[in-house]
Protein backbone atom coordinates (compact mmCIF):
# COMPACT_ATOMS: atom_id res chain seq x y z
CA UNK A 1 0.00 0.00 0.00
CA UNK A 2 1.01 3.31 -1.31
CA UNK A 3 -0.48 5.41 1.01
CA UNK A 4 -2.86 7.54 -1.00
CA UNK A 5 -5.65 7.92 1.47
CA UNK A 6 -3.30 9.06 4.20
CA UNK A 7 -0.73 11.92 2.32
CA UNK A 8 -3.99 13.40 0.87
CA UNK A 9 -5.38 14.21 4.34
CA UNK A 10 -2.09 14.93 6.10
CA UNK A 11 -2.26 17.75 2.88
CA UNK A 12 -5.14 18.82 3.94
CA UNK A 13 -4.70 18.51 7.78
CA UNK A 14 -1.46 20.67 6.91
CA UNK A 15 -2.94 23.00 4.41
CA UNK A 16 -1.38 21.51 1.38
CA UNK A 17 -4.78 21.32 -0.21
CA UNK A 18 -5.16 21.28 -3.76
CA UNK A 19 -7.31 18.18 -5.08
CA UNK A 20 -9.71 15.72 -3.88
CA UNK A 21 -9.34 11.79 -3.35
CA UNK A 22 -10.76 9.86 -6.86
CA UNK A 23 -12.34 6.29 -6.23
CA UNK A 24 -13.78 3.66 -8.42
CA UNK A 25 -14.19 0.31 -7.97
CA UNK A 26 -15.00 -2.77 -10.43
CA UNK A 27 -18.73 -2.00 -11.19
CA UNK A 28 -18.73 1.83 -10.69
CA UNK A 29 -17.03 4.90 -12.47
CA UNK A 30 -14.87 7.34 -10.74
CA UNK A 31 -16.36 9.53 -8.44
CA UNK A 32 -14.97 12.33 -5.95
CA UNK A 33 -14.29 11.93 -2.60
CA UNK A 34 -13.61 15.05 -1.12
CA UNK A 35 -11.24 15.63 1.59
CA UNK A 36 -13.21 18.29 3.65
CA UNK A 37 -15.82 15.35 3.96
CA UNK A 38 -13.52 13.33 6.28
CA UNK A 39 -12.64 15.86 8.29
CA UNK A 40 -16.87 16.86 9.20
CA UNK A 41 -17.65 17.49 12.78
CA UNK A 42 -21.34 15.49 13.80
CA UNK A 43 -23.43 18.24 12.37
CA UNK A 44 -22.68 17.39 8.97
CA UNK A 45 -22.14 13.55 9.50
CA UNK A 46 -24.99 10.78 7.74
CA UNK A 47 -27.69 9.89 10.21
CA UNK A 48 -25.99 6.44 10.67
CA UNK A 49 -22.94 7.48 11.91
CA UNK A 50 -24.49 9.86 14.22
CA UNK A 51 -27.09 7.36 15.73
CA UNK A 52 -23.96 4.94 16.03
CA UNK A 53 -22.24 7.28 18.14
CA UNK A 54 -24.80 8.08 19.78
CA UNK A 55 -25.35 4.64 20.86
CA UNK A 56 -21.60 4.03 21.56
CA UNK A 57 -20.75 3.56 25.50
CA UNK A 58 -18.27 2.45 27.78
CA UNK A 59 -13.91 1.45 26.44
CA UNK A 60 -14.95 1.96 22.50
CA UNK A 61 -12.55 1.25 19.28
CA UNK A 62 -12.48 2.95 16.51
CA UNK A 63 -11.81 1.04 13.50
CA UNK A 64 -10.48 2.56 10.34
CA UNK A 65 -10.65 5.92 11.81
CA UNK A 66 -9.26 8.02 9.10
CA UNK A 67 -8.92 11.71 9.94
CA UNK A 68 -10.41 10.62 13.74
CA UNK A 69 -13.44 12.66 13.19
CA UNK A 70 -15.97 10.13 15.29
CA UNK A 71 -13.20 9.75 17.79
CA UNK A 72 -12.73 13.39 18.51
CA UNK A 73 -16.66 13.56 18.98
CA UNK A 74 -16.70 10.52 21.45
CA UNK A 75 -13.75 12.15 23.44
CA UNK A 76 -15.46 15.15 23.79
CA UNK A 77 -18.28 13.93 25.20
CA UNK A 78 -15.93 12.00 27.92
CA UNK A 79 -15.52 8.43 26.32
CA UNK A 80 -12.24 6.87 26.07
CA UNK A 81 -11.52 5.65 22.92
CA UNK A 82 -8.63 4.14 21.24
CA UNK A 83 -8.74 4.78 17.32
CA UNK A 84 -6.68 2.44 14.93
CA UNK A 85 -6.37 2.46 11.11
CA UNK A 86 -3.79 0.85 8.34
CA UNK A 87 -2.85 4.19 7.45
CA UNK A 88 0.00 5.85 8.85
CA UNK A 89 -0.79 9.05 7.61
CA UNK A 90 -4.72 8.68 8.65
CA UNK A 91 -3.02 7.63 12.13
CA UNK A 92 -1.05 10.56 12.20
CA UNK A 93 -3.43 13.40 11.15
CA UNK A 94 -5.56 11.70 14.43
CA UNK A 95 -3.36 12.79 16.57
CA UNK A 96 -2.87 16.00 15.29
CA UNK A 97 -6.17 16.69 15.68
CA UNK A 98 -6.12 15.89 19.21
CA UNK A 99 -7.11 11.91 18.97
CA UNK A 100 -5.34 10.90 22.42
CA UNK A 101 -4.71 7.41 21.53
CA UNK A 102 -4.36 6.55 17.84
CA UNK A 103 -2.60 3.83 16.19
CA UNK A 104 -1.38 2.19 13.08
CA UNK A 105 -3.20 -0.94 12.94
CA UNK A 106 -5.19 -3.33 11.14
CA UNK A 107 -8.43 -5.02 13.41
CA UNK A 108 -7.46 -8.34 13.04
CA UNK A 109 -3.79 -7.13 15.01
CA UNK A 110 -5.74 -5.62 17.93
CA UNK A 111 -5.65 -7.32 20.79
CA UNK A 112 -7.43 -5.57 23.44
CA UNK A 113 -11.15 -5.71 24.77
CA UNK A 114 -13.68 -3.10 23.88
CA UNK A 115 -17.27 -2.18 25.33
CA UNK A 116 -17.80 -0.80 21.85
CA UNK A 117 -16.43 -1.40 18.53
CA UNK A 118 -16.98 0.95 16.15
CA UNK A 119 -17.03 0.32 12.43
CA UNK A 120 -18.33 2.82 10.06
CA UNK A 121 -18.05 4.48 6.67
CA UNK A 122 -19.16 1.03 4.96
CA UNK A 123 -17.60 -1.28 8.09
CA UNK A 124 -18.31 -4.25 6.57
CA UNK A 125 -15.68 -3.28 3.98
CA UNK A 126 -12.98 -4.21 6.08
CA UNK A 127 -13.76 -8.00 5.58
CA UNK A 128 -12.52 -7.67 2.09
CA UNK A 129 -14.67 -10.73 0.68
CA UNK A 130 -16.98 -13.29 1.85
CA UNK A 131 -14.26 -15.71 1.98
CA UNK A 132 -12.66 -13.58 5.10
CA UNK A 133 -16.34 -12.79 7.10
CA UNK A 134 -15.96 -15.09 9.61
CA UNK A 135 -12.62 -14.82 10.53
CA UNK A 136 -13.33 -11.32 11.18
CA UNK A 137 -16.45 -12.00 13.03
CA UNK A 138 -14.82 -14.12 15.63
CA UNK A 139 -11.76 -12.00 16.06
CA UNK A 140 -14.08 -8.94 16.89
CA UNK A 141 -16.07 -11.60 18.84
CA UNK A 142 -13.02 -11.99 21.19
CA UNK A 143 -12.31 -8.20 21.22
CA UNK A 144 -15.92 -7.57 23.09
CA UNK A 145 -16.16 -7.12 27.05
CA UNK A 146 -19.10 -8.69 28.43
CA UNK A 147 -22.52 -7.00 27.10
CA UNK A 148 -20.23 -5.44 24.31
CA UNK A 149 -21.69 -4.18 21.13
CA UNK A 150 -20.44 -3.66 17.60
CA UNK A 151 -21.99 -0.97 15.73
CA UNK A 152 -21.75 -1.88 11.80
CA UNK A 153 -22.73 -0.35 8.86
CA UNK A 154 -22.82 -1.20 5.19
CA UNK A 155 -24.84 -1.19 1.91
CA UNK A 156 -27.04 -3.89 0.12
CA UNK A 157 -25.78 -2.68 -3.29
CA UNK A 158 -28.29 -5.34 -5.42
CA UNK A 159 -29.61 -2.18 -6.57
CA UNK A 160 -26.48 -1.23 -9.28
CA UNK A 161 -27.94 -4.71 -10.82
CA UNK A 162 -31.22 -3.46 -11.75
CA UNK A 163 -32.07 -2.74 -15.21
CA UNK A 164 -34.82 -0.49 -16.44
CA UNK A 165 -37.65 -3.15 -15.97
CA UNK A 166 -36.81 -4.08 -12.45
CA UNK A 167 -35.14 -6.98 -12.99
CA UNK A 168 -31.54 -7.58 -11.69
CA UNK A 169 -28.48 -8.90 -14.13
CA UNK A 170 -26.36 -10.86 -10.90
CA UNK A 171 -24.92 -13.51 -12.31
CA UNK A 172 -25.99 -15.72 -9.73
CA UNK A 173 -22.48 -18.27 -10.83
CA UNK A 174 -19.82 -15.65 -9.72
CA UNK A 175 -18.99 -14.40 -6.37
CA UNK A 176 -21.14 -12.56 -4.45
CA UNK A 177 -22.58 -9.71 -6.02
CA UNK A 178 -20.91 -7.12 -2.54
CA UNK A 179 -17.79 -8.37 -3.32
CA UNK A 180 -15.69 -5.74 -5.69
CA UNK A 181 -12.25 -4.47 -6.39
CA UNK A 182 -11.62 -0.75 -5.15
CA UNK A 183 -9.72 1.57 -6.96
CA UNK A 184 -7.86 5.20 -5.77
CA UNK A 185 -5.87 7.65 -7.09
CA UNK A 186 -4.49 10.79 -5.55
CA UNK A 187 -3.00 13.81 -7.76
CA UNK A 188 -2.58 11.43 -10.30
CA UNK A 189 -0.95 8.68 -8.90
CA UNK A 190 -2.65 4.96 -8.12
CA UNK A 191 -2.96 2.97 -5.23
CA UNK A 192 -2.90 -0.49 -5.08
CA UNK A 193 -6.23 -2.25 -5.94
CA UNK A 194 -7.75 -3.77 -2.82
CA UNK A 195 -10.64 -5.91 -2.04
CA UNK A 196 -13.88 -4.14 -0.29
CA UNK A 197 -17.10 -6.24 0.80
CA UNK A 198 -20.61 -4.78 0.98
CA UNK A 199 -23.23 -7.19 2.76
CA UNK A 200 -26.78 -6.64 2.65
CA UNK A 201 -28.46 -6.93 6.18
CA UNK A 202 -29.37 -10.84 6.11
CA UNK A 203 -25.98 -11.94 4.90
CA UNK A 204 -24.43 -9.87 7.50
CA UNK A 205 -26.93 -11.42 10.03
CA UNK A 206 -26.74 -15.08 8.64
CA UNK A 207 -22.86 -14.77 9.43
CA UNK A 208 -22.86 -13.63 12.56
CA UNK A 209 -25.47 -16.51 13.79
CA UNK A 210 -22.79 -18.95 11.95
CA UNK A 211 -20.44 -17.81 14.94
CA UNK A 212 -22.51 -17.27 17.66
CA UNK A 213 -23.03 -13.47 17.37
CA UNK A 214 -26.50 -11.86 18.00
CA UNK A 215 -26.94 -9.39 15.03
CA UNK A 216 -29.93 -6.54 15.33
CA UNK A 217 -31.24 -3.97 12.36
CA UNK A 218 -30.92 -0.50 14.23
CA UNK A 219 -31.91 2.16 11.74
CA UNK A 220 -32.30 2.58 7.30
CA UNK A 221 -30.55 4.90 5.19
CA UNK A 222 -32.00 6.71 2.86
CA UNK A 223 -30.13 4.73 -0.17
CA UNK A 224 -29.72 1.14 0.85
CA UNK A 225 -27.68 1.50 3.84
CA UNK A 226 -28.05 0.57 6.91
CA UNK A 227 -26.72 0.15 10.69
CA UNK A 228 -26.35 -3.08 12.58
CA UNK A 229 -25.83 -3.87 16.15
CA UNK A 230 -24.07 -7.21 16.86
CA UNK A 231 -23.87 -8.54 20.13
CA UNK A 232 -22.70 -11.87 22.03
Amino acid sequence: MKDLFGNAILDYQNGNYTEDIITSTSISDEDVLPLPYLFRDFEDMPKLEKKALKLAKGLILDVGCGAGSHSLYLQEKGFKVKAIDISKGATEVSKQRGVINAVERGILDESGTFDTILLLMNGTGIFQQMSMVSKHLLHLKNLLKTNGQILIDSSDIKYMFEDKDGGFWIDTNANYYGELDYFLSYKGEKEVPMKWLYLDFNTLLTACISVGLKCELVLEGEHFDYLARITN
